[in-house]
């Protein structure tokens, strides 16, 4: 089924999505129509809105065995750089918005994020293991300048001495590395960077608000000059479009710092396979047909296969070829897999005013 047509009188800058639909839980959907007036309207821009949100927990527990942690906090919902391909789109459905331009248009903050995750940190039941920040979307979009809700979790996370995972594709991190850098240096942080392509005009079209390439392996030189640990993500892996490029980006994120690199096969779950195919008909009509069919060849056939083991990879020749490709190149290049392990045995309350000092 085709998707809505967009406002005609809504002007899009630097969007990755041109429709909104509106999400699955939704009886109605929202069409733009004309009515009947014979009048001219007057164009308008589109701006993203950001509303506050105070939850009761900021530690969401999953239990997913293609992923190796089991906790993760996301300070925002929905994110601005507005990636078209982005698998999380399909969670703001539950806002009981679209995952179209309200992904990346109607944002949620968590103003309040650090002194939960504190609160959460103090009960007698917690037991601590690596937390997971970014999974979903990105802690360091562009509204994060405003609100610093990371830099404060990141203030908490030092204080706890509480091990911590980032990924990112937001240049703004390095105005943490004051924080980041000692934390490091306790085996209490390592950052994954995302990189999907090194062309700066695809990129531009793919993920219209978020740093270029140039400007990401950048990152990883300072986050590595400063001692973390950075970890290279081309994610995802587009076929045809991207998939050519991933030797060099796993050849220019090594040469800038980062020491492991991972992979992820382009993901298409519930509303995301319609607004990338649309994107595709509208940046890429002569390559739309084959990027797809080579998807579907990884994917059983279908945009999407959500099972465990396979909606990270792929299944098949083309799939296997991709695997066999990035196994040639880190090896290569001498990356490794995985970032060392992170420390959870310095876990302890910061001390208080009016603490009774240690005698040892």
């Amino acid at each position: 089924m085709p998707l809505p047509p967009p406002d005609p009188f809504l002007r899009l800058r630097a969007r990755g999505a041109t429709t909104n639909a509106a999400g699955r839980f939704e009886r109605h959907g929202r069409v733009a129509d004309s009515d009947g007036w014979d009048l001219p309207e007057e164009e308008r821009l589109l701006r993203t809105e950001v509303r506050e949100e105070r939850p009761r927990s900021v530690i969401n527990r999953i239990a997913s065995p293609d992923l190796p942690f089991d906790r993760t906090l996301n300070p925002y919902r929905g994110c601005e750089h507005g990636c078209s391909y982005c698998f999380a789109r399909p969670t703001h459905a539950f806002l009981g918005l679209s995952a179209g331009l309200d992904f990346e248009t109607r944002l949620v903050a968590r103003p309040d994020a650090a002194l939960v995750l504190e609160r959460e940190f103090a009960r007698r039941s917690y037991r601590p293991a690596p937390l997971a920040i970014g999974t979903n979307t990105d802690p360091y979009q562009p509204v994060e300048g405003r609100y610093r809700i990371m830099r404060k979790l990141l203030g908490v996370l030092s204080d706890w001495n509480h091990p911590v995972a980032i990924v990112t594709k937001g240049t703004l991190i390095e105005r943490d590395i004051d924080i980041l850098a000692p934390m490091a240096e306790r085996g209490l942080v390592q950052v994954g960077v995302s990189v999907t392509t090194l062309d700066a005009a695809l990129s531009r079209q793919l993920e219209p608000r978020a740093p270029s390439p140039a400007r990401r392996l950048a990152t990883i030189a300072r986050l590595a000059g400063a001692g973390i640990a950075v970890r290279v993500m081309v994610a995802p892996v587009i076929p045809v479009l991207t998939e050519p490029e991933l030797e060099r980006i796993l050849a220019a994120a090594r040469d800038h710092g980062a020491r492991a690199a991972s992979w992820i096969l382009l993901r298409l779950p519930l509303e995301v396979a319609p607004l990338f195919r649309d994107w595709l008909a509208r940046n890429e009509p002569g390559r739309a047909a084959h990027v797809l069919n080579r998807l579907r060849e990884m994917r059983g056939g279908a945009d999407y296969d959500a099972d465990w083991g396979k909606r990270m990879r792929g299944e098949g020749v083309a799939a296997r070829l991709i695997a066999d490709r990035f196994d040639i190149a880190v090896r290569r290049l001498g990356l490794a897999r995985e970032l060392p392990a992170l420390r959870s045995d310095l876990f302890a309350p910061p001390p208080r005013a009016g603490d009774q000092l240690s005698l040892f």
